[in-house]
Formats: C-alpha cells, structure tokens, sequence
C-alpha cells in the first residue's frame, strides 16, 4: 500500500474516532455515563434489576429468588468455539474460509446468539449484572427473559469485551507507529535478549505494548532463518505473558486486583517468581535454539543473516512514546469505581475508554505514515481478536456463573492453599480471559474478616493473593486464548510468512516447556 493509501486509512479511522467522541459528548451531556458511573459505586445499582422485579411483582413471582447457577451443559457453546479455534485451521475443507475474519465472526457470534437463547428460554434463577452496577436481576412469568439478556450483554459487552478490547486496540496502533528498524544476527543470544528486553517492557506498558513494539524486529532478525516459529512461541511465553507481572498495568487481571484494592506496588513484591520463571524460560531457548534450531539452519542461510546486519534505529517515538505513556496512565487514573487522585471526582464511565481511542487519534494523526508502512501495519491482527473475543466473553459467561456460585464451597471443602489456587486460577486462565478468571478467585478467596488478610491486598491473604496472580499471568501462556497479545502475535508472525503451530501445537509447546517450570515455580515458592 502506498503512503498516499496510509494516510487515507488512517484518516478514516480517525473520523470514525471523532464521529465516536462525538456521540459520547451527547450522551455525557445528557448525564448517561454519569449515571452508569453513580450505579458503578453503588449508588444506583438497584436500578439494573428494577425492570425484573417490578415485572415478577406484577405477575405474582417471587421477586427475590435465589441466585442459581445455569446448568453444566450450558458451557457446550463456549467448548464448541474453542473447538472451532482449534480444528477448523488445520481442515483441508476450512483452513481458508476460517482465515477470513467475517467468518470468524460469524462463528463467534452464532455461539454467542446460542448462549443468549439459553438465557432467553430456558434459565429461570435469577442472575448477577455487574454493569453498570451490581445486581440481581430476577426472572419474569414472560415467555421471553429479556431482562437476563440485557445483564448478560451487559456483563460480557459492556463490562467487560468493551474496555479489554479497547485496550488492546490502543496499544495495537499506537504501537504500530513504533518501528524497530534493524537486522541483527539472528542467533540465540540476540534473540534471546529481544525477549529479555521484553519481558522488562512488559510489566510497565503492557504486555500488548511490549509485544506489538518488539514483535516486527524480531520478525525482521530472523528473516533469514527458515526455523523461527519456536522463537515467536516463546517471545509469547514471556513477552505477551510471564514477563507482565510487576505492575498491574502489566496485565488485566492483576490490574483487576487493582480496581479491587490490591495496592499499586504490592505485585513489586512478586519480582523473586517473576525473575524465576522468565531466566528460567530464556535458558531453556537459548539452549533449545543453540543446540537444535540454530544447527538446523542451512549455510547459506547463516552467511546470508551474518552479511545482512544492520544496526538498530527507532522510529516514531516521539510521538508514541508519550502517547503510550498516555493510555497507561488513562488506565491507571480514570477508573470510573475510584477517585482522581487529589479530588472527589470519579471519572464518568467509558471516560478513560475515550482517552485511549483519542490517543489512537493522535497518533495516527501526528505519526509518521512512512513508519506503518515499513512496519507492514493493518488491522487484521486485532480485529481477528476482536472478532473472535466478542463470542468468547459471551459463551464463558455460563462457566464464570458457575465458579461463582460453586467457588467458595470448592475453597472451604478442599482447604485451598496458594499452590492449589495457581493451578486452579492457572488452568481455567488457559482457556477462559485469564482477567475475569483473576476477578472469580481473587472474589471467593476474600475474607475481610480473617486476621491475615489485609486492606492492602483487597481483603485476600498475601500468600493466596500471590498464586492467584501468578495463575493468572504466567498461565494465561498456556494456549493462544489465554491472554489477547498471544493471538495478536501469532496473526502478525503469521502474516510475515512465519508458519505458526496450531492451537494443540502450540499447547504441546507449552505442556512440554513452560508447564514444568511453573510447577517447579510451584515447588520453590508456593507450597
């Protein structure tokens, strides 16, 4: 695409950006996310459920039934997209109609429509709604619950789907803007310090921030090489995973923590396990890619890497640089649930979402084009995430319903410790968003009134606090689901011609390196 095409691409994103901000100052003109903002601190949070009770009340119902839990087999939708991630890429019939996002779309969607169908028909408990407030939203005589697809929508879209994806376009395409420009020798020390340099970067912009700024130069390091998918599997153990844990903003769920009152530096604490297991990752490639990988390179190939170097120069960051100092900050400060610090004034919800799609704008605005361009920047990485997301958040909803209901009985019946909470939250952070896994087990194993929990840990014990984010983080590696910038970085080496594993590939991966390390993570300080 030529400069000329850039600039045009980027100016229809940013007028759609402003057609966005725009729509927005109507409604806060009209005092609507202020209102959600008020139900968010509790203020109002009866309001969500007042259309259910108000209706049961008319036609006789109980208005305050307990809260059940949907039904085991209601989890099948969400199993079935897995499924579809996992097996259509490698069937001869669909490996090229499930490349093309529509139809990831329409997979993703149709199991959600499914999901909600259920709500719709067939539960008659009441649920949680958590957006904008918490709430219990009861069940109506009507045919239809349309009160429990509104929370469900709520919870998935609005709650949750709307600021993790947000998130993850900000940092995508401000990021893009950041080109690494360069060709280095691509052997196992070089690479090896890409990843390092990563898994430090990850913990303070992000582990998006961190992946997409350091993905592309590592990609063009190791052009030359015909064995490099190993090398970007574990640029996505620590870069888009492990390497995240020092800081909530490192990762959404332990930025989760935040929100619920783990205080900012508390994770900093974390630094012994995060240092552990990320040398313990780059040892194992550096070995894995000087002993195997490496040798397997033709000569041709080698002298050809060695006699293309080029020294590294950055583009762009000066205008981005600050820009994703911008969106960390606007998540760190405009929670809607919190005070700005040094006033009483909560930001009104979906503020900070504006924040960072008018980063967005700047940048696309005041970046270099030229620099896009050399990236070979587009959209389809995130929106394949986004596509693919909006039917995640909505099937998984059934199984977070479930852990919920059934967590704390699990807790008190088995005596969990810090080392069954990692492998619990870890493992479910394998397959579900490991940010709402965190938020379900840092809930169950709160105890405001236990002796060894604290204010400062959000109420839960340090040490269970510590497996729980671990779980999280480091787990969320296990599969291309577990965390958002797995797939973003699997889709941009894809596109570069890299030939990824698929997704029980990849797990083989991760089973057969990372899963015995963290148990001997475990071993060293958890249990």
């Amino acid at each position: 695409m030529s400069r000329a095409g850039w600039l045009q691409r980027g100016n229809t994103v940013v007028l759609a950006i402003v057609a966005i901000a725009l729509a927005y100052g109507a409604i806060l003109f009209y005092g609507l996310p202020q209102g959600w903002t008020e139900a968010a601190l509790g203020h109002a949070a009866h309001a969500v459920a007042e259309t259910g009770e108000a209706a049961a009340e008319a036609h006789g119902a109980e208005p305050h039934a307990a809260i059940a839990p949907p039904a085991y087999w209601t989890v099948i939708p969400f199993v079935v997209l897995l499924g579809c991630i996992a097996v259509l890429p490698l069937m001869h019939a669909t490996e090229h109609w499930w490349e093309e996002n529509i139809n990831r779309f329409k997979v993703a969607a149709g199991l959600g429509v499914a999901t909600l169908a259920y709500y719709a028909f067939f539960h008659h408990a009441p649920i949680e709604a958590h957006w904008p407030g918490h709430a219990v939203v009861q069940a109506t005589d009507g045919a239809v619950q349309w009160d429990f697809v509104k929370a469900i929508l709520g919870n998935a879209i609005l709650h949750e789907y709307i600021p993790f994806i947000v998130l993850l376009f900000s940092l995508y395409v401000i990021a893009g803007g950041v080109r690494i420009q360069g060709d280095l020798v691509a052997d196992p020390l070089t690479n090896g310090i890409f990843m390092a340099v990563g898994g430090a970067l990850a913990s303070f912009i992000g582990t998006t921030g961190a992946a997409m700024v350091l993905i592309r130069p590592l990609l063009e390091t190791n052009r030359e090489r015909k064995h490099v998918s190993h090398t970007v599997i574990f640029f996505i153990f620590i870069v888009c995973n492990c390497g995240g844990c020092l800081l909530p903003i490192g990762d959404p769920p332990l930025f989760l923590g935040y929100l619920n009152g783990v205080d900012f530096t508390w994770t900093l604490g974390l630094w012994k396990e995060w240092l552990f297991v990320n040398g313990l990752i780059l040892a194992a490639y550096v070995l894995l890619d000087h002993f195997w990988f490496h040798p397997k390179e033709t000569i041709a190939d080698v002298e050809r890497d060695i006699e293309q170097t080029r020294k590294l120069q950055i583009s762009g960051l000066a205008v981005n640089g600050p820009l994703l100092l911008g969106v960390v900050l606007a998540v760190a400060l405009l929670d809607p649930s919190k005070e700005f610090p040094g006033t009483h004034w909560n930001p009104p919800m979906y503020l900070r979402e504006m924040v960072q799609i008018g980063l967005v704008a700047a940048s696309l605005q005041f970046g270099s084009a030229q620099v896009r361009k050399d990236n070979n920047f587009n959209y389809a990485a995130i929106i394949e995430v986004a596509a693919l997301f909006v039917g995640i958040f909505i099937c998984m909803q059934p199984a977070l319903q479930i852990l919920n209901a059934n967590g704390a009985t699990i807790v008190e019946k088995f005596q969990l410790g810090p080392a069954q909470f990692f492998w619990a939250t870890g493992a479910l952070s394998s397959f579900l968003d490991n940010a709402p896994t965190y938020l379900v087990f840092f809930q169950t194993a709160q105890d405001p009134g236990a002796a060894s929990a604290a204010a400062h840990t959000g109420h839960v014990p340090a040490a269970i606090l510590s497996g729980i984010s671990l779980g999280a983080v480091f787990m969320g590696a296990m599969t291309y689901i577990g965390n958002g910038p797995n797939f973003m970085v699997k889709a941009i080496a894809e596109k570069s011609g890299v030939k990824m594993p698929s997704f029980f590939g990849y797990m083989a991966w991760s089973c057969a390196i990372l899963l015995p390390i963290l148990a001997v993570m475990n071993w060293v300080f958890l249990v």
